[in-house]
């Protein structure tokens, strides 16, 4: 899952009706994924993606996140209404999600559960 809640390559503000296709990435997203990169390799701008409405059709879905930047996003996505602006808030839906998250990511979560 990403900063803004993605999952998948589906950016906030997708469709959940959307089935497998392409999409330009937003640059935050490039951005975050530099690191995978060698030092002056280019990071594509087009990629294949998993639409939510083929996500949601999935027998088991599984989410990692880590790191104390997903903290907040994990409560949203998942305490938070479920709404195309967090794509990931429609795995609220789902009746066989499982959530791995680390202490850092999880840090604002304790409370409700």
């Amino acid at each position: 899952m990403g900063l803004n809640g993605h999952i998948g390559f589906n950016e906030p503000g997708e469709s959940f009706e959307k089935t497998t296709h392409c999409v330009q990435l937003t640059q935050s997203t490039i951005d975050a994924n530099q690191r995978l990169f060698d030092e002056g390799e280019a990071v594509p701008e087009k990629a294949f993606t998993m639409g939510i409405k083929s996500i949601m059709q999935s027998k088991h879905i599984l989410l990692i996140a880590n790191g104390e930047k997903k903290a907040q996003i994990i409560r949203d996505a998942f305490f938070g209404p479920v709404t195309p602006k967090v794509p990931a808030s429609i795995l609220q839906l789902h009746n066989n999600v499982t959530v791995i998250v680390d202490k850092e990511a999880g840090k604002l979560i304790k409370d409700v559960l």
